[in-house]
């Protein structure tokens, strides 16, 4: 299990600017993710290599699919019912919008938890600025747009859940911060409490993106900056690394049919980009994911 896997780069998939959100899903057999600044929904179904695109009025950094099949997706200017047609455009339907506390926000990272609510955070896009009006914020399945339920947040990251769903984590990967936290969480009422930090990545490398939780517990980072991938025990404890061709990892993913292959979008960066920078790569490290929650409420169909 320890012993390095091989990494495949999906020629297929292509190349992202900012290749974000990667979700498997089991009935198309496919894996989906975002290309931010292209305002691009991307799916490969990957047994074919079959590779399809749709593109959106504004940019969509997150996504969790519905019992039909529509998208709640976090963009720019709040949470919208997303619709992707054989053919023909994206049909859109705005769900909710935060109050923004800075200029230039939009959604970042984001998911479902164990009982299907959706949960997105909030970002300043220019990271320069080290703005803290980034927030966690919870769509519940009656359409009901949160308060802000973590807030003072720079860069939103690694939003994950444990197995039993008791744990919430979450990261703020800005450079400044590089911390994981865990949270109790209250399955009941999706509320989160006792926060602690998990993991301080100044003691290892790179900036905590993008994050899975696998069967065993475990929680997988993209240490972004540092081209690999980092798997934490459920006490903390930094067990495995598995170096990646790509210097800025962004999200990681379990999916196949048995969820026992990860797979990883990544960034290219303006300056110094490699060949395989912004590309998807795909491993098996020796331990099974779990199924992607979905949104538990109906979304509106365009």
């Amino acid at each position: 299990m320890n012993s390095a896997p091989r990494v495949e780069r999906l020629e297929a998939a292509g190349r992202a600017a900012v290749g974000e959100c990667p979700v498997w899903h089991a009935k198309d057999q496919a894996l989906y993710w975002v290309d931010i600044p292209a305002r691009r929904i991307v799916r490969l179904a990957v047994a074919a290599g079959q590779r399809s695109e749709w593109a959106l009025p504004e940019q969509v950094a997150c996504f969790a699919f519905d019992a039909a099949g529509t998208l709640v997706a976090g963009m720019e200017t709040g949470l919208f019912a997303v619709t992707l047609p054989d053919a023909g455009d994206v049909r859109l339907t705005k769900l909710a919008a935060p109050r923004f506390d800075a200029p230039g926000m939009r959604f970042n990272d984001g998911r479902c938890d164990r009982q299907g609510r959706f949960w997105a955070g909030t970002m300043v896009q220019d990271m320069s600025l080290a703005s803290t009006a980034g927030a966690l914020f919870r769509f519940d399945a009656d359409g009901t747009l949160s308060a802000p339920i973590v807030d003072g947040l720079i860069t939103q990251n690694g939003l994950a859940f444990s197995p039993d769903g008791a744990t919430m984590y979450l990261s703020d990967s800005h450079p400044q911060k590089r911390l994981i936290w865990a949270f109790d969480f209250a399955t009941d009422t999706g509320t989160p409490h006792n926060r602690r930090v998990f993991a301080d990545l100044h003691h290892h490398v790179g900036r905590p993106d993008g994050a899975a939780v696998d069967a065993d517990g475990c929680y997988w980072t993209c240490a972004n900056d540092a081209g690999c991938l980092l798997r934490f025990t459920p006490e903390g404890k930094l067990d495995r690394t598995i170096e990646l061709p790509a210097t800025k990892p962004s999200m990681c993913a379990f999916g196949g049919d048995d969820l026992s292959t990860l797979y990883v979008t990544s960034i290219r960066p303006a300056a110094n980009a490699t060949d395989a920078d912004g590309c998807v790569f795909a491993l098996h490290p020796g331990v099974q994911g779990l199924p992607e929650p979905i949104y538990a409420g109906m979304l509106p169909v365009a």
